[in-house]
């Protein structure tokens, strides 16, 4: 007999008549080294191939699944280049575990298969992404304003009180955030532009700057993506919950339109409460300003409250409040079509108010700088 493969828990010893026996010692156990199983792999691969491989594991102590791990390695080994494994030798538990792993085949395309695909591959899937994407934010814009067509007809059917509830949610209940982030706005927007007027000794201009800025894109905008944040993400999960509980089915299986009852609600509250919040934002930030310009510069009040009632007009706000409700339909659509697609799992729902934040955003930033270049044109 020839060992070919010797260490003190794994013996491969040749017996003749082109068979092996695999000798297993120790404790076969997770913590403590074993032989790689590459490396007996490799010596079987290089060698001539057996008929048979047997297993002595008289001197085997303790075992758990790492020895199952190997066993499984080496026996898939075995199947693929026509070698008997004959498992009579390892203990009746291993044989046992073996037995079961085995007793059911492995279902066709169960492993996950990582495939290295070129790039002009991963650009036409991209593509192919883009364009189902833009289909069906089409689709959902269509039945969204099908729904508001129906309301507008009085045939919608949803829930008077859950648009109320839906009214206080996106409103008053946003008001504390909305407060917080339109200061420290307005606050930065004068301390940033002092500091240049300041050179000029023009530090009366800082109520036109916070008072233009404010009116016409910086309360329409940090409101729309605070709500995209807050109340988006929101949407996305309490829709994409009803679409994992199977709640959405439910409405569509009693002849009830889920664009009606769950979406159509959501968008009026959004449409209506955004032009309140940008107003409320404007003059929050237009207080920032304030304080920087009293506290640090020695305007008075009386001054600044005159200068921005001089820099600004009706069209300002008009410009703003517009803004405002086109982006309270963007995080409405972005929120609930996020939610309305959702997948059948608890993981999905987490990845539906994650795209409806992003997607909110995005469309959100995109459609101010196409609506400020159109009052730039047409000099609005």
């Amino acid at each position: 007999m020839a060992s070919l493969a010797a260490s003190s828990k794994l013996q491969v010893i040749s017996t003749g008549d082109s068979a092996l026996e695999l000798r297993l010692a120790g404790e076969w156990v997770v913590g403590e080294p074993i032989p790689p199983i590459d490396d007996l792999l490799t010596r079987l691969a290089s060698g001539p191939a057996p008929r048979r491989i047997d297993f002595d594991a008289s001197r085997l102590r303790r075992w758990d699944s790492l020895l199952l791990t190997f066993l499984v390695k080496l026996i898939d080994y075995c199947a693929e280049h026509a070698v008997e494994a004959n498992r009579e030798g390892l203990p009746q538990g291993v044989q046992g575990l073996l037995a079961l792993a085995y007793a059911v085949p492995e279902r066709q395309g169960a492993r996950r298969e990582s495939q290295d695909v070129g790039w002009l591959t991963r650009i036409g899937n991209q593509a192919l992404d883009a364009s189902r994407e833009v289909t069906n934010l089409i689709t959902f814009v269509g039945e969204a304003c099908q729904g508001l067509w129906a309301f507008l007809l009085g045939r919608a059917r949803y829930r008077r009180s859950d648009l109320v509830l839906l009214i206080e949610q996106c409103g008053a209940k946003a008001l504390p955030i909305v407060t917080l982030i339109s200061l420290l706005v307005g606050l930065i927007l004068a301390f940033v532009g002092a500091m240049q007027l300041k050179m000029f000794g023009a530090q009366i201009y800082i109520a036109d700057l916070v008072g233009i800025g404010m009116a016409r894109e910086m309360g329409a905008m940090m409101t729309g993506i605070i709500m995209a944040g807050r109340t988006g993400a929101a949407f996305a999960a309490q829709l994409g919950t009803m679409q994992v509980n199977g709640e959405i089915d439910a409405f569509k299986t009693l002849g009830v339109s889920p664009m009606e009852f769950l979406v159509l609600p959501r968008m009026l509250a959004l449409i209506l409460m955004m032009p309140l919040l940008c107003l409320y934002a404007d003059v929050v930030g237009m207080l920032g300003g304030a304080l920087v310009s009293i506290g640090l510069f020695g305007i008075s009040p009386m001054e600044y409250i005159r200068e921005t009632q001089a820099a600004l007009d009706f069209t300002d706000f008009a410009v703003g409040l517009v803004k405002a409700a086109v982006f309270g339909v963007i995080v409405a659509i972005a929120g609930c079509m996020r939610g309305m697609q959702c997948g059948r799992s608890s993981s999905a729902v987490g990845l539906a108010a994650t795209s409806a934040v992003v997607t909110g955003i995005v469309f959100i930033v995109v459609s101010d700088a196409l609506m400020t270049i159109i009052t730039t044109v047409l000099d609005i």
